[in-house]
């Protein structure tokens, strides 16, 4: 299994054209205040003064985990493909926002236990029917883990666009994300374990506990790939190789909430620049998300108390995008309008 290797978007003289694009609007300098660094990373992606935003998508994994039969959840493990149900019959929260700003929108069953058959708007990608339960055993073999990547990297290779989102579907995937955070992080369990669809406080308590149990259970499990085998979910490593294959493509990543950030912790571990590409659209109210952004060196674009996953966030962060590339390509100078500058910035 070869990891896409990715370049960083650093580029001086870009930056510095990008920077001078930007402060020659008719406007005080910094006034767009995010909208600025979002061009010019948009920019530096691009490698150009002008960019647009083409074709974006958004990709909603979804699979089953082995882990919910230690009651992690407080929902049943048929509601993953009910939901997946529900995502076909464009009925989800995500379809009304893909649909409100014209993204396309692509649900991948990468693992879930159901037979779903052959379904128009259903990529199969199944790797398994969930993962085994990580409180007993791994929750994938190394074969499984190259098989989701793999279904990952080349779903995005057959995707057009410059810009794509990432949202998940999977009852029991805090636990998993919340596992992975912990190891690689090293921050502290009860800071990375949170309510997930709304767990009672005795029920986070059992979470911590089932996580802590298989911790020390698999202590020898450090390496990136090696944690995401032994605590992930096959939605979490088809995320992780997807986001890979599309850095090295050069499109900007939207990345949704604490799952789909957990997807990403991994694959930051295994090539660092990768984190030069991704739009963080919100910071979610599970408990743990700030601190991985934190962990990411993220700064979220907006904060609307969501935990929804799905890649809802990335839907409505999608706009500010639009907003970023349409100023910086469409926004008057000074030079042009003949507006007076500050002296400060001539």
């Amino acid at each position: 299994m070869q990891i896409p290797h990715i370049a960083p978007t650093a580029d001086a003289a870009l930056s510095q054209s990008l920077a001078h694009a930007i402060n020659n609007k008719t406007k005080p300098l910094g006034s767009l205040g995010r909208l600025e660094s979002l061009a010019t990373q948009l920019g530096m992606v691009q490698r150009s003064t002008t960019v647009r935003i083409a074709d974006p998508a958004i990709l909603v994994f979804a699979a089953d985990h082995g882990v919910v039969a230690e009651g992690v959840s407080a929902y049943p493990q048929e509601v993953t493909w009910q939901m997946v149900e529900n995502f076909l019959a464009d009925g989800a929260a995500i379809n009304v926002f893909a649909r409100q700003n014209g993204c396309a929108l692509h649900v991948v069953d990468a693992g879930v236990n159901h037979d779903f058959g052959v379904r128009a708007g259903l990529l199969d990608r199944k790797v398994g029917r969930g993962t085994r339960n990580f409180a007993r055993e791994a929750a994938m073999s190394r074969q499984e883990l190259g098989a989701a990547l793999e279904h990952g990297m080349a779903l995005v290779r057959g995707l057009p666009g410059n810009v794509l989102g990432f949202g998940e579907m999977g009852i029991g995937n805090t636990t998993a994300a919340a596992a992975i955070m912990h190891k690689l992080t090293g921050l502290p369990l009860p800071q990375c374990v949170g309510a997930g669809t709304g767990l009672s406080n005795e029920g986070i308590q059992r979470k911590q506990q089932v996580i802590a149990a298989a911790v020390d259970r698999h202590a020898g499990a450090d390496d990136p790939l090696e944690v995401l085998a032994t605590f992930g979910g096959f939605e979490i490593a088809m995320m992780a190789g997807a986001m890979l294959k599309a850095a090295e493509l050069r499109k900007l990543l939207l990345i949704d909430g604490f799952i789909v950030s957990s997807a990403l912790l991994v694959a930051a571990r295994l090539q660092p620049a990768i984190l030069d590409y991704c739009v963080f659209a919100h910071c979610s109210d599970e408990n743990g998300h700030r601190l991985m952004l934190e962990a990411l060196g993220a700064q979220p674009l907006l904060h609307l108390g969501l935990r929804l996953g799905e890649g809802t966030g990335s839907a409505l962060a999608l706009p500010l995008l639009h907003a970023a590339a349409n100023f910086l390509n469409e926004m008057a100078t000074f030079a042009s309008a003949q507006v007076s500058t500050n002296a400060q910035q001539d």
